[in-house]
């Protein structure tokens, strides 16, 4: 399986890019992130960049997940079946995709296969972005039967 985050913003060093290392030192799928950053000031300009940008990421082929607060949450046991599935048909090429501050487009929602949500609330995006791996970490683990997972 090989997973990409297309992620708006640049995580610096400090304990949120620390847990982010250490779940890509857990996981065997194969992982790479992507940061794009946008120059502008203007929150549309901006918006619009990270659109630019993230659509020059996204690869043909790949099934796309994009992080919405407007998409479905799911447990994590529902998250790793969705893996399971998506690899069962054929995806062995899965991209999340987070967006800046003022979310994703309506180009880029459109662009996914599913749309998911950490649920109702709003996250930092940063801090979204190590919640995902954390999340793609336990659904490896739990389609692998491995007792990390405890319900």
């Amino acid at each position: 399986m090989k997973i990409d985050i297309i992620a708006a913003g640049r995580l610096r060093k400090g304990p949120l890019f620390e847990l982010l290392q250490e779940y890509e030192r857990r996981l065997k799928w194969s992982l790479s992130i992507h940061e794009i950053e946008s120059k502008h000031t203007a929150a549309a300009a901006i918006q619009q960049d990270e659109e630019a940008k993230i659509l020059k990421q996204l690869s043909p082929g790949a099934f796309i997940i994009a992080m919405d607060e407007r998409g479905q949450s799911l447990p994590s046991l529902d998250f790793a079946k969705k893996i399971g599935d998506l690899q069962t048909n054929g995806h062995s090429h899965l991209q999340f995709v987070i967006g800046g501050a003022d979310g994703l487009t309506d180009t880029l929602r459109t662009q996914a296969g599913f749309l998911l949500s950490f649920g109702r609330q709003t996250w930092p995006h940063m801090l979204a972005r190590v919640m995902l791996l954390e999340q793609i970490y336990r659904a490896q683990q739990i389609l692998d039967g491995h007792p990390y997972h405890r319900e």
